[in-house]
């Protein structure tokens, strides 16, 4: 390793403000469990072998990092659908549904001979190999999500518990804390089960809502004698964007006008619905775990949200009220109901009778609904005002009369990055933490995610030149600093998730993009090699301790 190329941060940099970094370990190349590990051929025709290219998960070991104020380090992992064996597939999600294997990639080619164990003893050998480099760390929490399906294969109580998937949990929780390592549980990271999508359409039905409530409680019953940190939804605006404006995540939904390759849908409508009964989904967990389960399981429970930051093209008034309707349409849309109660003035108007209402008692509920805000940040995007287009053809793309854009007069938002969507912004990642400060009176806040991808198109790469990525390192330096300054500005910020510690399978981009901090050989045994910001992250932990 070069040591010129590890980049110190400021030594006060946690010491004097006590703050938390995090890191985020996927490492979906070694689930086996549904697309299981594709031949170097393969895996690169993932994204569009899948019909619509972005909507498969795996089973995973997926681990997150973790350093709290308190000395607390952790990690996690988001879990879908699993078979048993590799036999048929007994757990199922509407992840696999919208996705079905592909007819040109057979199930002996994407189990090598080599890894065909039983989903048991793989899943044990893996999760004992990750805990134990997240234990070798001096890590002391892991945050993954439990599959809804897993726990309840039919989606409802009435239809049984699954004492096997209770017991898988056991077990890994169990092994955590016998090693010192806190669990962080996530309740839904989009894993609806397939026999709720088939019976009544998923989210698009307020009966959602119940069933949602008795899975959770499942949960804290089973788990949350030991599980102190739950979070009931990752990313509820990308389920309800991905899924049913655009169609690239499952159920694949939206107006066919849109010409999005979409199965049916609505993408003036069915945003807004499915968005609301995720609120109300998460509002009556929050009740029923403090009402139920707080005085005893002594725990915390919050929410997961995803935003831009969004930077207006001139100071034109104009273009800066765009800005604020692309982040009220973003963040408020979920930020304003479980803070005020309702949505945002702007979308109430601008959506009109499109956007459904809470009742009275739905509001107390949603309001105050969390103990902390995960909170994911990536880039920014350019907001200029835009005018109101394709008139009785409504659609939530259009509806905050706003064009957004990573570029400006040719002028990219920010330095481009191996990854397509990702402009380095770090200002961006500032602006947004004192925004949330000011406007939602401070709140506990982790950053859930935070991070840079590499393009993996270029197999002619060495392994050294793989593990030379200066420009993550860079991404990394300035975010930090970001976060730095936003903290010594007041914002409550109390942990931080690079994504990711290992190379992944990402939701939008199969193994074509690596975001790892470690290499992961996916043509050679799953081998792992810390890439130089890996050296970097470790260096710096080390001298935090």
């Amino acid at each position: 390793m070069d040591s010129d190329l590890i980049h110190d941060l400021d030594s006060d940099m946690i010491l004097d403000l006590n703050y938390v970094l995090i890191f985020d370990i996927s490492v979906y190349g070694r689930n086996m469990f549904y697309w299981g590990v594709l031949l170097e051929e393969d895996y690169l025709e993932v994204p569009r072998l899948c019909a619509q290219g972005l909507t498969y998960r795996f089973l995973g070991c997926v681990l997150r990092a973790l350093l709290l104020v308190t000395g607390l380090y952790g990690s996690g992992e988001t879990i879908h659908f699993v078979r048993d064996g590799w036999g048929h597939l007994k757990y199922f999600s509407e992840t696999k549904a919208h996705c079905p294997l592909p007819p040109e990639i057979s199930v002996k080619r994407i189990v090598p001979e080599h890894l065909s164990t039983s989903v048991r003893e793989f899943f044990r050998r893996c999760c004992r190999e990750d805990v134990g480099i997240m234990k070798e760390m001096g890590l002391d929490a892991y945050r993954f999500s439990i599959s809804w399906s897993r726990i309840l294969p039919n989606g409802k109580v009435s239809g049984g518990v699954n004492k096997e998937g209770v017991g898988y949990y056991n077990n890994l929780i169990n092994e955590l804390l016998a090693n010192g390592i806190q669990p962080f549980v996530t309740l839904f990271h989009w894993d609806l089960p397939q026999a709720l999508e088939d019976e009544y359409g998923g989210f698009l039905s307020p009966r959602i809502v119940n069933d949602f409530r008795d899975y959770v409680e499942v949960c804290f019953k089973e788990f949350g004698d030991r599980v102190k940190h739950w979070i009931t939804l990752n990313e509820p605006w990308s389920y309800a964007y991905g899924g049913y404006a655009v169609g690239f995540l499952a159920p694949g939904r939206c107006s066919h006008w849109q010409k999005l390759n979409c199965t049916g849908g609505d993408s003036g409508v069915e945003p807004y619905l499915v968005a609301h009964h995720l609120l109300l989904a998460h509002a009556v967990s929050v009740k029923l775990y403090r009402q139920n389960y707080l005085a005893t399981q002594k725990g915390m429970i919050g929410i997961t949200l995803v935003t831009n930051w969004f930077v207006p093209v001139s100071n034109a008034k104009h273009h800066q009220n765009a800005a604020s309707r692309a982040m009220d349409a973003m963040f408020g849309w979920f930020m304003d109901p479980i803070t005020t109660g309702n949505y945002p003035h702007t979308m109430q108007s601008l959506v009109g009778n499109r956007l459904p209402k809470f009742t009275k008692m739905q509001s107390e509920i949603l309001k105050g609904s969390f103990s902390f805000l995960g909170l994911n940040y990536y880039t920014a995007s350019y907001a200029a005002y835009a005018p109101k287009v394709n008139v009785g053809k409504p659609s939530y793309l259009t509806d905050a009369h706003t064009n957004l854009s990573s570029q400006h007069n040719g002028v990219p938002i920010g330095p481009m990055t191996g990854t397509s969507w990702i402009y380095m912004y770090p200002k961006g990642f500032q602006n947004l933490l004192l925004y949330v400060k000011k406007k939602y009176s401070n709140p506990l806040i982790y950053i859930t995610e935070n991070g840079v991808g590499d393009t993996f198109n270029n197999t002619l790469l060495s392994l050294k030149e793989a593990l030379n990525d200066k420009g993550r390192i860079d991404y990394y330096r300035r975010h930090l600093s970001s976060l730095r300054s936003a903290i010594k500005d007041g914002v409550n910020v109390k942990g931080y998730f690079a994504w990711s510690l290992l190379d992944n399978f990402e939701w939008g981009s199969g193994y074509t993009v690596r975001f790892g901090l470690n290499f992961v050989d996916y043509k050679d045994g799953l081998k792992r090699y810390p890439k130089l910001s890996a050296h970097w992250f470790k260096i710096f932990l080390k001298k935090q301790t």
